[in-house]
């Protein structure tokens, strides 16, 4: 802690201003900053005043303090505490923030540059400040010395309010968060096929119709037989909701971007208006989640409702963006109509994609008369590009490359860093999500600017974005602990960019950022203190060693399944492993524990800790345990398939080779695939096993339930093993994900 001088103890004695604390915690970290010894005393009558131009900063600095404003230069202003002025060689949202004895200097070239240092000067106020019921009394200020700016023009947060909808006030609480921590574009989902939620007077049944489904899925998608809750769901948001929350966002330096989703994912639209359908299709508003045949018809009717829409729901948002989704339109309504196969004729197009790059080709045009440009998940491309588009690339990052190389903009957000929908934690007691694993430390080292591009390609990467898909989100709650700290993680990778700081400093500065998420009543999820493992095999034996996020914790564990206490060993070197074992462990500060207990049961086998090779290598996406995680005695969550046991493929045969080290009597082999397909994810069609000197055995794999478990027999003597397995391949195109290749995931090899 600071030295305090005296002179400021008394003024703080004389104003009730709180002791000094702590360097601040900044989040994202500022480029450069200088903290002094001293502290300015910001007391509760300070004045903030501001030049020309910066007069939305002061007032939202003024609403976070309690503390008056006035324009610079009026004689009659008693002395400043805070003066915003302009500064013209500082340019978009850069911005400097200088304290001393003098007070609190803010200086940017925009109004925007400007709103970002009143968050980083938020962020040294005592978190006390964040509290309805404080008093927002005299505080103590750092003298520092901070110049900032931002290494990505795009930096946004999604929230889907179709498959569950949440009020106003949360929203702006969301954004109001977004702005804490210096994103700068709200995506925000406002029509799906579960609902349509934006108010329309031209066409009033895509509220009375399209806004409200007779009930909802109960559980995950997988789950058979589905169940419901049998209840009415729905809700929208008037045109002054809207106007509400868009002024909110501006006031903060946030663009609020809206997403009507066409062509696909149109069950509301055409559950309220069937005309706007191929012939004779009848839609509903969707109860479950997924991918629907509901697809807008490419006709001139259907183009003049667009037109009518856009002219209502375009007035409401500034931006100069609107998303027009794009993505998983199944096509099969398209191949049966006459009018799309009229159409495709008539334009010399090749197939149903090149009449999907039709219809996003007419909306562009469409938005580009009215002043807009669209945004568009990167299926778009599939039927060729547009230049008036802007690529979402969510399917990895090819769509971005993609994009880049031909000269258009890309915003990155796949799946592996930015789904924010995904797991986060690896313990089974986790509430029910969609599937996948995405830790914080992953969302941390995001870089949306993928390889192989140069310098002028890397230009059109705008930035990146986290997505925050609702169907498992039923309350604003649920909404908040996906989304933090991971929210946080991502600001950083997205404001510092190349520049940030490691991981083990992020999360440092995060177990002290907690306690104003506290103040914010954020309902955060709290992984610091989770106990992670990791097998061992590059030691002498296999071993396995204890971790958390935060370094220096002390672990006590046990491994005959006993709960570990204040007397158990310490962990501090690997855990050799020679039989079967279960480990228990516990964080401990001062004898208590502070963690929730970890167990990890290892079942040893002839094939445990071999040699073991995987070609071709899983995808990066799911690859976490690495080729050992086949043979480390761990067998994958039961529940989901993105942990660090079960090894990803997409679209590939996968061959694997066992070196048991010696010629050994074995009789099988066992295994699991995970078989999930509303998430793109295919038990194979077959395994076969090849021991030394045998014909192949080959078994046909039948894909009735989550968990696909085969026993191959064997019954050989061997050294060597040579696993193929063959995948599902393509997904046909009336299903999820059709027309890609599907997901395979291996579990533990079991030899007996």
């Amino acid at each position: 802690m600071k030295s305090f001088p005296n002179f400021l103890l008394s003024l703080c004695l004389f104003y009730g201003c709180q002791s000094p604390r702590p360097d601040p915690v900044i989040v994202p970290a500022a480029i450069d900053a200088i903290i002094g010894q001293d502290f300015f005393a910001f007391k509760k009558d300070a004045l903030i005043v501001y030049e020309n131009g910066l007069k939305d900063a002061a007032l939202l600095l003024g609403q976070y303090t309690n503390r008056p404003t006035a324009p610079k230069n009026n004689p009659t202003q008693p002395e400043s505490a805070v003066v915003f002025a302009i500064d013209n060689a500082l340019s978009g949202e850069h911005y400097k923030l200088d304290i001393d004895k003098t007070g609190v200097s803010i200086k940017s070239g925009s109004v925007n540059g400007a709103l970002r240092a009143v968050q980083t000067m938020r962020l040294l106020l005592p978190e006390e400040f964040e509290t309805p019921q404080s008093d927002k009394g005299s505080a103590a200020l750092p003298f520092i010395s901070i110049a900032d700016a931002p290494a990505f023009s795009y930096r946004g947060m999604h929230l889907d309010v179709s498959r569950h909808f949440f009020p106003v006030a949360f929203v702006k609480k969301y954004i109001d968060l977004m702005a804490l921590l210096k994103f700068n574009v709200f995506h925000w989902h406002l029509t799906d096929d579960q609902g349509w939620r934006i108010e329309i007077d031209g066409f009033s049944k895509l509220n009375s119709v399209g806004s409200f489904r007779d009930e909802t899925l109960v559980g995950h998608y997988n789950d058979a037989p589905a169940k419901y809750d049998g209840k009415p769901y729905g809700g929208y948001y008037s045109k002054d909701d809207i106007s509400e929350v868009v002024e909110f966002a501006r006031a903060r330096g946030i663009e609020v971007i809206p997403e009507i989703d066409i062509p696909g994912h149109s069950s509301a639209i055409l559950a309220a208006y069937p005309e706007f359908s191929c012939k004779d299709h009848s839609d509903k508003v969707a109860t479950t989640w997924g991918i629907f045949d509901a697809i807008l018809c490419p006709k001139p009717e259907t183009f003049e409702f667009l037109d009518a829409i856009f002219d209502e729901i375009l007035p409401l948002f500034p931006s100069k963006y609107v998303h027009i989704g794009g993505d998983e339109a199944v096509k099969t309504r398209w191949l049966q109509c006459p009018n799309c196969q009229a159409l495709i004729k008539q334009n010399a197009l090749k197939n149903e994609y090149e009449l999907q790059a039709y219809f996003v080709q007419k909306v562009a045009d469409m938005l580009d008369s009215k002043g807009k440009s669209i945004i568009g998940w990167d299926e778009i491309l599939e039927g060729g590009l547009s230049d008036k588009a802007t690529i979402m690339s969510w399917r990895g990052v090819e769509g971005g490359v993609a994009a880049a190389k031909a000269g258009m903009d890309a915003i990155m957000t796949p799946t592996s860093y930015c789904y924010f929908d995904y797991y986060q934690s690896e313990k089974e007691s986790e509430p029910l999500a969609i599937g996948g694993f995405l830790p914080l430390q992953k969302v941390y080292e995001f870089n949306p600017i993928p390889e192989g591009l140069n310098e002028n390609e890397s230009a059109h990467i705008l930035g990146g974005q986290g997505n925050v898909w609702t169907e498992y989100l039923d309350t604003p709650q649920a909404v908040e602990y996906m989304a933090f700290p991971r929210m946080i993680a991502l600001s950083e990778a997205l404001w510092s960019g190349s520049k940030r700081k490691d991981f083990k400093n992020f999360v440092n500065r995060l177990e002290r950022f907690k306690k104003r998420l506290d103040a914010l009543a954020v309902n955060y999820a709290n992984h610091l203190y989770e106990i992670k493992g990791v097998f061992n095999d590059s030691t002498s034996e296999p071993s396995y060693s204890l971790f958390t996020s935060l370094e220096g914790q002390c672990i006590r564990f046990t491994t005959d399944g006993s709960t570990p206490t204040a007397k158990s060993l310490e962990f501090k070197k690997p855990i050799p492993i020679r039989q079967n074992t279960t480990i228990k462990a516990l964080v401990f500060q001062e004898e208590i524990p502070v963690s929730d207990l970890f167990e990890q049961k290892i079942q040893t086998h002839l094939g445990f800790g071999k040699t073991v090779i995987v070609s071709p290598n899983p995808h990066s996406s799911y690859s976490s345990g690495g080729p050992k995680a086949l043979v480390n005695g761990i067998e994958g969550s039961n529940k989901r398939f993105g942990d660090s046991e079960w090894l990803g493929f997409w679209g590939d045969d996968v061959s694997i080779s066992l070196d048991l080290g010696e010629e050994t009597d074995v009789q099988t082999l066992s295994t699991r695939f995970f078989n999930s397909n509303g998430q793109w994810v295919y038990a194979p069609k077959t395994i076969s096993v090849q021991a030394d000197g045998q014909a192949p055995v080959v078994m046909t794999i039948q894909r009735e339930n989550t968990l696909v478990t085969v026993r191959v027999p064997i019954h050989a003597k061997t050294r060597f093993l040579k696993i193929e397995v063959v995948g599902f391949g393509m997904i046909p195109d009336h299903l999820q994900g059709g027309g890609h290749p599907a997901w395979t995931f291996i579990d533990e090899l079991i030899i007996e």
